[in-house]
This record gives C-alpha cells, sequence and structure tokens, in this order.
C-alpha cells in the first residue's frame, strides 16, 4: 500500500495515530484490582504499598489517592451489580470475557453509575485506560459496551436487570445490594424483620467506614488522638460511639502518620473489636484475676487492648496464636506494653498450657469473615456457602478448649466476626450440650450489661452487634463461666 493510500481509508482520510495518554490514578485502581483477582490478595493490603509508592514518585497527591482508593473499593463493593449490567451489554458470557477487561469495564461501570464523574469523561478516561494496558484492539470493544452502559443510570438499570421485589426478593436484593445471594439469604436469616432492616444492612456493607483508632490505656488517651488529628468533635476526628478508647476519623487521615500509632500506643481497631475485649475484661469475675488468655491473638489488636487493660489490674496477659508469621504480628502490637505479657506460637486447640489455668479467656476464632464486609468487600465473592461448614469444627474445638483454660469461676469470651447463625449461637450450644464433643459444664453471662450505652442488642444473653444498627462490624460475643 503506498503513502497515499496508507493515509485513506474507505475513501476518508485515515485518522494520526495518537499514544494512548497513561492516567496514574486508573493505571493504579487496575493494578491493584489485577491483584485483588489474579492473587487472592485483598485490597487494603494491596492498596497502601502502592499508593505509597505513588506517592513516591511524585505522582499522586491527596485527591489521587482518595480517587484511586473510591475507584478501588467501589468497584469491588458493587461489583454483583456491575457485572449484571455488563452481561447485558456484551454478547458472550462474562466467564468468556478476559479478566483484565472486565476489570476496566467495571472501573468505567463504576464512574458512570457509582460517582460524579461526568459520563464523557468517565468513558473516554476508561478506553485511555484500555488502550494502555489492554491495546488499541480491545480498547474498541471497551468503548463500545461502556457506551451501552452510559445510556442509563443506575436505578434505570437496576429496573433491566434486577427481578422484580415480588417475585425473587433474594435475587433482588442481592443485584441492587451487590452480595451473593446465598449471603443475601444468611444476612436476613440472622438479623430477622421485614425488608427494611435487610436492605439496611445492606447498603450499610456498601457505605465505605470509618477508620478507628484505640487509644491503648495507660499508654494513649483519646484527647491526645483527638489533638493530633486536628479533630475538635466536629472535625475531621470524633470521639467513638460506644467505646471510652475509641476515636474515629470521620473524614478519612493517615494513621500511620500519628505519633502514637507509630510508637503502638495507639492502633487501628474498630470499634466492634474493642467493645469485644471490654465486656470480657468488665465481666463479673469472683476470685482472682491474674492470668488473662488471648487465644488466637493475630493480628494483634484485641491482645494489644487486652494486655493494656490486664496491666492496669496488674494482670499478666499470654498471647497465642498458631501462625508463627501473624505471632510477630502479635509481638509487634504489644511491644511496650506496660505490663507483663508473653507471645506464643501455639494451636489453641492442642494448648501447651494445663487445664484451669487462666481466670479469663478471649477465643475470637477463625470465620468466614461475613461480619466485616464493609472493610473486606472482595470476601463477598470468595466465600462460598460450604465455606461455613468447613470452619464449624475448628471454631467448636477452639470453644472447648478455652473453657478448659479457664478455672472454675473464670470467664470465657468466644467472639467471631460474622453474624452466620452457624459461627455464632449454634457453636456455643453445640459446645455447651456435647454435641460433636465432650460437654464443658459452664453458664451464659448476659453480655449485654458490659456493653453500657450501646442501643439494640437483641434478647441476649449474648451479642450480635450490626453496621447499619451500631457502626460496627458484625462482631459476635457470648460469654460463658465456667462451672464445673
Amino acid at each position: 500500500m503506498n503513502d497515499q493510500a496508507s493515509r485513506r481509508k474507505n475513501g476518508r482520510p485515515a485518522k494520526p495515530y495518537r499514544r494512548p495518554q497513561k492516567d496514574p490514578v486508573r493505571i493504579l485502581a487496575f493494578e491493584a484490582l489485577r491483584a485483588v483477582d489474579e492473587r487472592d490478595a485483598y485490597a487494603n493490603l494491596v492498596l497502601p504499598p502502592l499508593l505509597r509508592k505513588a506517592r513516591e514518585k511524585g505522582d499522586f497527591d491527596t485527591r489521587d489517592a482518595a480517587l484511586a482508593t473510591e475507584l478501588v473499593y467501589g468497584t469491588l463493593r458493587r461489583q454483583g451489580t456491575y457485572d449484571a449490567i455488563i452481561a447485558s451489554c456484551v454478547d458472550r458470557p462474562l466467564r468468556e470475557v478476559d479478566p483484565p477487561v472486565l476489570d476496566v469495564l467495571s472501573l468505567g461501570a463504576h464512574q458512570l453509575l457509582g460517582t460524579r464523574i461526568p459520563p464523557h469523561a468517565a468513558v473516554s478516561a476508561s478506553v485511555e485506560l484500555a488502550r494502555v494496558v489492554l491495546g488499541d484492539g480491545r480498547a474498541k470493544f471497551v468503548n463500545a459496551v461502556l457506551r451501552k452502559i452510559a445510556a442509563h443510570d443506575l436505578d434505570g438499570w437496576l429496573e433491566k436487570v434486577a427481578p422484580p421485589y415480588d417475585q425473587d426478593p433474594e435475587e433482588h436484593l442481592a443485584v441492587v445490594h451487590s452480595h451473593p445471594r446465598w449471603i443475601v439469604s444468611a444476612l436476613w436469616d440472622a438479623l430477622g424483620g421485614p425488608r427494611a432492616g435487610i436492605e439496611d444492612l445492606l447498603e450499610a456493607d456498601n457505605d465505605r467506614p470509618e477508620v478507628t483508632l484505640v487509644a491503648r490505656p495507660g499508654r494513649a488517651t483519646t484527647e491526645e488522638l483527638l489533638a493530633a488529628v486536628g479533630g475538635d468533635g466536629e472535625g475531621t476526628a470524633l470521639p467513638g460511639r460506644w467505646s471510652p478508647f475509641a476515636v474515629r476519623l470521620a473524614e478519612g487521615g493517615e494513621p500511620g502518620a500519628l505519633d502514637a500509632v507509630r510508637e503502638g500506643r495507639a492502633g487501628v481497631q474498630d470499634e466492634g473489636s474493642q467493645l469485644v475485649a471490654l465486656a470480657l475484661a468488665e465481666a463479673p469475675l469472683e476470685g482472682p484475676d491474674e492470668r488473662w488468655l488471648d487465644g488466637c491473638a493475630g493480628p494483634g489488636g484485641k491482645a494489644a487492648l487486652l494486655g493494656a487493660l490486664a496491666a492496669r489490674r496488674g494482670a499478666a496477659l499470654l498471647a497465642s496464636e498458631k501462625q508463627p508469621h501473624r505471632a510477630r504480628l502479635v509481638e509487634r502490637a504489644l511491644a511496650g506494653n506496660p505490663g507483663p505479657y508473653q507471645v506464643i506460637a501455639a494451636d489453641g486447640t492442642r494448648p501447651p498450657w494445663r487445664e484451669g489455668t487462666f481466670d479469663r479467656v478471649l477465643m475470637d476464632v477463625p470465620c468466614t469473615g461475613l461480619g466485616a464486609l464493609r472493610r473486606r468487600p472482595e470476601a463477598r465473592w470468595r466465600r462460598r456457602p460450604e465455606d461455613v461448614a468447613g470452619f464449624a469444627p475448628l471454631q467448636r474445638d477452639l470453644l472447648r478448649e478455652a473453657l478448659r483454660a479457664v478455672r472454675v469461676g473464670g470467664v470465657v469470651g468466644y467472639a467471631t466476626c460474622s453474624p452466620h447463625p452457624a459461627e455464632t449461637r449454634a457453636v456455643v450450644d453445640d459446645v455447651l450440650k456435647g454435641r460433636g464433643g465432650p460437654a464443658v459444664s459452664a453458664e451464659w453471662i448476659d453480655a449485654r450489661p458490659l456493653m453500657q450505652g450501646v442501643p439494640v442488642l437483641g434478647d441476649g444473653p449474648d451479642v450480635q452487634l450490626w453496621p447499619h444498627l451500631h457502626g460496627t462490624d458484625a462482631m459476635y460475643l457470648a460469654l460463658l463461666r465456667r462451672t464445673g
């Protein structure tokens, strides 16, 4: 083909080739999503080092970091909804769309339907991203699909892709609120009540959670943290809703920039986790109160708070964690604790301690993590119904060993970051009734009075916290006293 012909296509002058424009924000967001998909990584672990590297290179300012964070988390939270919309705009099953292409489409869908970015800018930026990371050929496919998506707003699309509520309530809620159907069903069973309650809960799972700090008693104060952040009760930092040691970063911020956090005198910890540790520490106890155990201590947040609380009354804490690398995180969290403590790597189902050694025991067991979907939105797409049953034997074994570890009259706190009934009260009932193993004599302690000021705690004696009711992760706590 001669030069003149090369400049013409179908009788029209050909457009000169233009290099794609690299957008550091969207490239970083794409890289984070690929890591989540390819390596089963968690966004809250992948994103911070990417942002830090971008700042060091001078590519990012605060607004860029905020946009990249919104693009990543917003896309992950609404992935189910966006998948349903994208599926209606392509001519093949989504499983046949290359994952990198689907990530670019999802990022574009979020900009179009979940942000205030003008539609033309959202499409243009997404197509440029596709040209950079996918090539010109697939960028044309991205352009065609996103132009179809741009034809309607989110409400318009939901009317098209979500089944009517009265025909299939669970599937309607799953599509509208971007949760797998089985999780919608499980959460609704745990919560009970009418449609409004479950919709509030699902929507709360899609809200961006506040960062909450804990001022470790005897080492830092909430006043110090509020002053360090620049908060005055109305600005970027606020006192916690329920925990006397909590400070909320209402407008974001970087906890690692605070001296108290860098020095380990304070840490990042959801208020629900703080309440669990505080309730165990305040449970009524007769006799000695000298030896405490955190039997599943990794990564160390509750252990650090328990260690500080134990130190105030002269008690010693043993923090045990099965995985050595997580035990090292616990050591780091407890470093500088004013009272006596020890960290060991040990399996709580085959413990090295003797029966009846401790006065208070916390067993925050491994679980599906369905109570922390605000913070780890990708977990909802990884978990399967069979995972619940998979955790059950371990949860029961750990609770049995916790009850053996405590002395007669001592207190055990069984905690889990899941509201699923099979991971909460069913575990406690099975252990107390000897199902699947030897029974241990114990009685319930009403945990509700130990969370003073916290509303809507149900009928007891155990407590289930909720994101939409309490602004916390959906932590569960059962308190038990060994009786024989």
